[in-house]
């Protein structure tokens, strides 16, 4: 029987959702063993000036718990 966790992530950016994405994929890697995939649950970009400054990602790991 195999069993997995989710645990949540909030990630932000300055270069864009897929950036924000892969960093939190990455930075999970470091502590989290076999992760299976992710669900992106929010996006949100951060306006100052009229421009976009900062891509927020709100993302949701899945990683199977070792027996």
């Amino acid at each position: 029987m195999t069993v997995a966790r989710v645990t949540t992530l909030s990630v932000r950016s300055d270069t864009s959702f897929e950036d924000a994405v892969s960093e939190g994929i990455s930075r999970a890697h470091k502590t989290l063993r076999g992760i299976s995939g992710a669900w992106v649950k929010e996006q949100k970009v951060v306006v100052e000036g009229g421009a976009i400054t900062a891509w927020d990602v709100v993302i949701e790991v899945t990683f199977v718990l070792d027996d």
